[in-house]
This record gives structure tokens, sequence and C-alpha cells, in this order.
């Protein structure tokens, strides 16, 4: 039997594109730092803050792999001006995060921790939508290192930077705060449909102050 897929309308190689994007055959490597080294007898997916029941909770590598596992085709677009257009995304919905281990009420916001400390914030509603999914594979075939292996996050209506490689838990949170390049100029919320690239952009209510 084969896993479900959602599809997100008008993204077919040649549709539309975000403004100043430009489609980009291939799949560039892009990142700041080093490739981690994968260890899975130490590898551990935990969500973490203000949980529902107060506890943190975590996933093995065997365990986490072993959710329920979708495909999502949708495109990637990066705020360095590339798009990637109908690329296929296999993996754990962030939807399916937040039904084992639901948040508090109050959570208004998320941020996506992965290694050497880099982190990403998301609106809990930008999360949480449908389309958002924590990728094992791309067209069916495992991530490679260098590409986020074993675990990246795609939130494909945001720039390709709110999804982090090498994902390693997500923190729940009742406040918004910046993550790793949010507080080096990036825009905090990070449409690429309105061209949200840089904090100087942002208007009252995006985000908290620098």
């Amino acid at each position: 039997m084969g896993h479900p897929v959602e599809r997100e309308s008008g993204t077919a190689a040649g549709s539309e594109l975000p403004p100043g994007q430009r489609l980009q055959r291939g799949w560039p490597v892009t990142h700041y730092g080093p490739v981690p080294k994968f260890r899975p007898e130490r590898w551990e997916f935990r969500v973490f803050g203000v949980t529902a029941d107060g506890d943190k909770h975590t996933w093995n590598h065997d365990e986490f792999t072993a959710l329920p596992y979708t495909t999502v085709v949708a495109d990637l677009h990066c705020v360095t001006k590339f798009s990637m257009t109908g690329a296929e995304w296999g993996g754990v919905p962030a939807r399916t995060i937040l039904d084992l281990a639901p948040p508090a009420p109050d959570v208004t916001h998320v941020m996506v921790w992965a290694e050497y400390g880099f982190s990403s914030n998301l609106r809990l509603s930008d999360f949480a939508s449908d389309r958002a999914i924590f990728a094992t594979h791309k067209d069916g075939e495992l991530l490679t290192a260098e590409h986020g292996f074993p675990v990246r996050l795609v939130v494909p209506h945001l720039y390709a930077w709110k999804g982090p490689k090498w994902v390693r838990g997500v923190e729940y949170m009742t406040a918004d705060r910046r993550g790793f390049w949010e507080e080096r100029g990036y825009h905090n919320i990070g449409d690429p449909w309105k061209e949200q690239r840089y904090s100087y952009q942002e208007g009252p209510g995006d985000g908290p102050e620098l």
C-alpha cells in the first residue's frame, strides 16, 4: 500500500514563483557551518517547553522513523533567490508531533532546534500547517547528509531557512523569540510571497525587538 500524498496547488514546474525568485534546476547545498556526523545511538528528537502535560517527550531514531509517514509535493523557496518546484517530501507531518506531544493552550510559537544549537522560530499556526513536514526523504530517496539527513523541517509557504536541517527537537513557547538567522537580520516571519527577507522590512507585530 502506498503512502498518502498531499499536493500543493500551483507549484508545478513553470508555475508562478514568489517575487524575486528564479527557477532552480537541481538542488544546491546551502548551510552555515559543518555537516554534523550522524550517530544513531545518540540521536534523539525531543519536544519540550510549555507542553500540555508539562513533560518532555522524546523519540530515538528507530521510534521517530516508525511514526506515520506521508508525502507532500511542494516547492522550496530559498532566501538566496532560488526556487525548486514540485519536490516530493516524505516524512512525519508536524501535526503528528503536535498530536503526540500537544502544546499547552497558551502556546503561540515554537522554536525548532537543530544540531550545533541552530534554531528557527515559527508561529504555531505556521508550524501546524498541514503542509509542514519533518522530511526524511526527497523524491523517494533518503536525504543526504548535506541536505539535512536524518531530518529536516520543510514549511513550504515560508522561506527555506525557516525549516532547519538536522533537526533535533521543538520547543513550545508562549511568546515569540528570534532564532539564529532572525537574530542576524533575517525577517522574523519569512513569507516569500510578501518577500519578507530581512528584519528591516518588518512591520509592527511582525516580531520581537532586535
